[in-house]
C-alpha cells in the first residue's frame, strides 16, 4: 500500500494546482426559462439537446425548446442517451452535433444524459476515440458552450468535472475528469422533478449523500469541500424522506436538487471513494443503478473504514446532533429503510466477486484518497455480505 499511498500524496500536491470554477448557476421553479439567454450569452446559434426518450415523450424539452425559440436559437434533440451511456452512444451524438452543425450543446436529464453530454462535447474537440480520454486530464481543450439541466437531485454532474461512459463488451464503465468537463451554466429548477419515481428519488438522493460523505471523509478534502458536504448532508436527511413521500413537495424537491448541486461541488474537488468504485463495477457488470448500488454499500463501506477515519465520522454525527460515528452509519441504515434500500443485490453472483473486487481496487487505489485501504481479500469478504444469502462466517473487516 505503500506505492498507492505515495502516489495519492502526489496527487493531493497536484490537485491543489488545478483551478476548479463553478457554473453560473441559476435556480428556482421554472428556472430553466433561462436557458435561451444564457445560450445566448454564450453565442450559440444552434444547441445539440441531449436528452433521454422518456423525458422528451414527457415534456420536460418543452420548455427549455421554448426558451432557445425565443432567444432565436435553433436546436436538434438527440434523445438516444440510455441508463450507463455507452462509448457507442457518445460517438453517435458527436456524430450527430458535426451533421447538425451545431455549436452548443445542453445537457437536459439524469446523470446519463449529463456525463453523455460532457463526453460528446469531449469527442467533438478532441476526435479521439472515447477510450482514449478515459482517466485524467485527457481532453485539455475547452468544449463548447455547454449547460447542464438536471431532472434529478442525486449525480451532481452539473457541478463536477467527472463523466462515466460504459463498455458493454468488457462490462465495465470508466471515468474521465477533466476541468473542460464543467458546465458553463447550471439551471436547477425543481419544477422539473416532481414527477420523479419513488425508487429513482431514493436512489438518487443516496447517490447525493454518498458524494458528500466520501468527500469528506477522503483524505483531500478542505475547508470548502468540508463546507458543501456539510450542508448537503444535513439537508439531504431533512428532506430527501419528505420528497420520498410528496414527490410534489416542491420545498423539498428544491433542497434536495441543491444539496445534490453541493454535494456534486465537493466530491469533484475531493473525490470519492470504496463506495464509487465497487459500485461502477457492478453497474458495469449488471446494470444495477448507480445511485442504487451506493445506498446498498455505503453503511457496509462505512463500517469498515470508520477505524481509520473516527474524527471525520464523529463530525459527521455532529451534523445531526448524534453521539458517533456509530450512530452516524445506523442513520445511515435507518435512512435506506425509509427509502425502501435493500439490503443486498441479487444479480451479485459470487464467481464474479473477485473480477468486482479486483476492478473495485484498481479504480480506487492511486485515484481515490480513501482513508484507509482495503485489500483484495477484504473486498472480497465485504461484496460477499450482499450475497441474497451470505456466508455468516464472513468478516469484511479481517485482515
Amino acid at each position: 500500500m505503500l506505492l498507492y499511498k505515495t502516489i495519492i500524496s502526489v496527487n493531493k500536491q497536484l490537485n491543489k494546482l488545478i483551478t476548479i470554477p463553478f457554473p453560473q448557476l441559476e435556480t428556482g421553479i421554472n428556472s430553466v426559462s433561462e436557458a435561451g439567454a444564457l445560450m445566448s450569452s454564450a453565442g450559440a446559434k444552434k444547441v445539440l439537446i441531449v436528452t433521454d426518450k422518456m423525458l422528451h415523450s414527457l415534456g420536460l424539452t418543452n420548455s427549455l425548446c421554448d426558451s432557445l425559440t425565443a432567444s432565436n436559437i435553433e436546436f436538434v434533440i438527440f434523445d438516444h442517451v440510455t441508463p450507463d451511456p455507452t462509448v457507442a452512444i457518445v460517438a453517435t451524438g458527436a456524430d450527430f452535433y458535426k451533421k447538425h452543425d451545431c455549436d452548443a450543446i445542453v445537457a437536459l436529464g439524469g446523470g446519463s444524459p449529463i456525463d453523455c453530454a460532457k463526453i460528446i462535447g469531449a469527442k467533438v474537440v478532441k476526435d479521439r476515440p472515447v477510450r482514449s480520454l478515459v482517466g485524467k486530464l485527457k481532453i485539455r481543450k475547452k468544449l463548447p458552450p455547454f449547460m447542464a439541466i438536471p431532472t434529478t437531485a442525486g449525480t451532481g454532474s452539473e457541478a463536477t468535472v467527472a463523466a462515466v461512459v460504459s463498455d458493454p463488451t468488457a462490462r465495465q464503465k470508466f471515468a474521465i475528469m477533466d476541468p473542460v468537463l464543467l458546465p458553463d451554466f447550471a439551471i436547477i429548477d425543481p419544477s422539473l422533478m416532481t414527477g420523479l419515481p419513488k425508487a429513482m428519488t431514493a436512489a438518487t438522493g443516496m447517490d447525493a449523500l454518498t458524494h458528500a460523505v466520501e468527500a469528506y471523509i477522503g483524505t483531500f478534502n478542505t475547508p470548502l469541500t468540508d463546507r458543501y458536504a456539510k450542508q448537503a448532508i444535513e439537508k439531504i436527511f431533512k428532506y430527501l424522506p419528505k420528497a420520498y413521500e410528496d414527490g410534489q413537495d416542491l420545498e423539498a424537491r428544491e433542497q434536495m436538487s441543491i444539496a445534490s448541486y453541493e454535494a456534486g461541488c465537493a466530491f469533484t474537488r475531493a473525490f470519492v471513494g470504496y463506495v464509487h468504485a465497487i459500485a461502477h463495477q457492478l453497474g458495469g457488470m449488471y446494470h444495477i443503478p448507480h445511485g442504487h448500488a451506493n445506498a446498498v454499500l455505503l453503511p457496509m463501506v462505512l463500517r469498515f473504514l470508520q477505524p481509520y477515519c473516527m474524527k471525520r465520522m464523529d463530525e459527521l454525527a455532529a451534523i445531526l446532533g448524534l453521539r458517533d460515528g456509530e450512530e452516524f452509519i445506523d442513520a445511515v441504515i435507518e435512512l435506506n429503510r425509509q427509502l425502501n434500500i435493500p439490503t443486498n443485490f441479487p444479480e451479485l453472483l459470487p464467481a464474479d466477486i473477485p473480477l468486482i473486487a479486483k476492478r473495485a481496487l484498481a479504480e480506487a487505489h492511486g485515484t481515490y484518497p480513501v482513508p484507509g485501504y482495503m485489500n483484495q481479500k477484504q473486498c472480497e469478504s465485504l461484496l460477499r455480505q450482499f450475497l441474497v444469502e451470505p456466508p455468516q462466517s464472513d468478516n469484511a473487516t479481517a485482515a
